[in-house]
């Protein structure tokens, strides 16, 4: 579903400067791996540049899809167009913040991504989740009428209702209260498992991520001064 070799981005100039790497990725359709490490060390950096937000300084290969599409190139030489569209189709994202629309009540905000693609707004998937989250209450809201828990809730929601190939979430459970981020990440993985995507979870809570057991890629300095490589 999703194959990387030999990734890498440099962020920031001279002393402030750092290099972000990932040797190898190889994750499988139902399959999900965290990425975890000490705060500083490019977690949201590497999410980023695997959601094809960031050009990356250095690529040998990067396939995703269950065809396994080859958009190494686009990569390289920044394709934004092609880029762009493979995002809005292939990839859901789940922001640190949520990232929802002010100014779209929770309903809107989650048909977003269906409509943009011309989707239907019936979605059975997305009738289950918002029902399992309880989130059926907040539905004619607006994002600043919710707590932070419930802004997170409702972007996971918005992540998976176009059925990505890929899912990617930046500390999805931190804004909530134990009993929630369990049920998040229970339904995360869950959903991984039923739809057969892949997923990446930057997360800091490793007693979570040992209790669901999930592997994990451990971000951590190595060799030259702010360079910092990803591995199992």
């Amino acid at each position: 579903m999703l194959l990387i070799k030999e990734m890498t981005v440099k962020r920031g100039i001279g002393k402030y400067g750092y290099t972000v790497s990932l040797p190898h990725l190889h994750l499988q359709s139902g399959e999900a791996i965290a990425i975890t490490g000490p705060s500083g060390c490019g977690k949201s950096t590497l999410l980023e540049l695997i959601g094809l937000i960031l050009k990356p300084d250095k690529l040998t290969c990067y396939q995703l899809g269950i065809q396994g599409y080859d958009i190494t190139k686009q990569l390289k030489y920044n394709k934004q167009a092609v880029l762009a569209d493979i995002r809005s189709t292939c990839i859901g994202f789940v922001l640190q913040h949520g990232g929802l629309l002010p100014f779209l009540p929770v309903k809107l905000n989650l048909m977003l991504p269906r409509k943009i693609l011309g989707l239907s707004e019936s979605s059975d998937l997305v009738d289950y989740v918002i029902n399992r989250l309880g989130l059926t209450p907040l539905l004619h809201k607006f994002p600043y009428q919710l707590s932070i828990g419930e802004r997170q809730r409702v972007a996971f929601v918005r992540a998976i209702a176009h059925h990505p190939q890929l899912l990617l979430a930046d500390e999805p459970t931190a804004a909530l209260d134990p009993y929630n981020a369990r049920v998040l990440f229970r339904l995360m993985l869950d959903i991984v498992y039923e739809l057969k995507i892949s997923a990446l979870i930057v997360s800091h809570d490793w007693q979570m991520i040992n209790e669901f057991a999930i592997p994990r890629f451990y971000g951590q300095a190595q060799g030259e001064k702010g360079s910092v490589f990803y591995k199992l």
